[in-house]
């Protein structure tokens, strides 16, 4: 296929990536034929895709909203994916005009995106680097010089840790953060889970293997593991639509279909 004058020469667009398939997920313009061929096998053998995908995009909405009332005005989105509509600068600015916000992500597209369409915002920034290379993330000039880690910040995980494997010890490069985090910070996870669906979750997996980002599905316990050292703000670790949800009179009746777990940790 013709290489369109949105993505870098370094992405290979032929082959699937997990942030513009959650992209094309959400309504997105900025994925490949091959994304949408992914995410066409994945809709056909799980239906409810889409909506679990919007109900974590509405999660993390959510979340912002409530670090936002408790005085967070600096967030720092790791793994935050290709710009769309209510990402975190947006949600948080409409409550507090100066919240600074850095973007953090690996993905090259996600990163071209974000900085062309946040070039005129003085008070956000992204960064290219890894999740578990924390140094990297921050200690880089942009962090430092739009986020002040001596104060309560908001760091958001949403999404991200289902595509961070075992072998690379997610629970200590959590553990790493949580010491960089002033008291009073949160942080957001959202990951995803087969216990809602476990008839799915191999085949899903399967699919995400054949990418640049293979997915590790984890149980409730595993997620509450990845979150020692953080006390956790109410409803606890629950299913996605099962945080906060802003009309719960509207809640689905079987939440355990959005087979992903939400949660938000407060750092003492």
């Amino acid at each position: 296929m013709q290489r369109p004058s949105w993505a870098p020469d370094e992405v290979d667009i032929e082959r699937p990536s997990a942030a513009r398939v959650y992209d094309h997920y959400l309504g997105g313009l900025h994925n490949f034929a091959v994304d949408r061929a992914m995410a066409a096998r994945a809709v056909a053998d799980w239906p409810e895709l889409p909506r679990i995908m919007q109900a974590n995009r509405a999660f993390l909405r959510r979340a912002v909203r409530h670090l936002a009332s408790q005085g967070i005005d600096q967030f720092l989105d790791i793994g935050s994916g290709i710009p769309t509509v209510g990402n975190v600068h947006e949600v948080a600015q409409a409550a507090n005009p100066d919240v600074h916000v850095v973007y953090v992500d690996i993905d090259p597209v996600a990163v071209a995106h974000s900085r062309a369409i946040l070039a005129d915002d003085p008070r956000t920034g992204v960064v290219q680097a890894d999740f578990t290379d924390v140094s990297a993330v921050l200690d880089d000039p942009v962090t430092r010089s739009l986020l002040d880690l001596s104060r309560p910040v908001g760091v958001l995980v949403v999404a991200l840790l289902h595509f961070v494997g075992d072998e690379r010890r997610p629970a200590e490069v959590l553990a790493r953060y949580r010491e960089a985090m002033a008291p009073g910070s949160f942080l957001v996870v959202s990951h995803a889970s087969a216990d809602g669906a476990p008839d799915r979750a191999d085949e899903h997996q399967s699919l995400y293997r054949r990418t640049a980002t293979p997915m590790t599905m984890r149980s409730r316990d595993e997620v509450g593991a990845l979150l020692a050292g953080f006390t956790l703000e109410e409803p606890g670790i629950v299913f996605l639509p099962e945080w906060r949800p802003d009309d719960p009179a509207a809640a689905p009746a079987h939440p355990e279909r959005f087979t992903g777990y939400a949660a938000v940790g407060r750092r003492d």
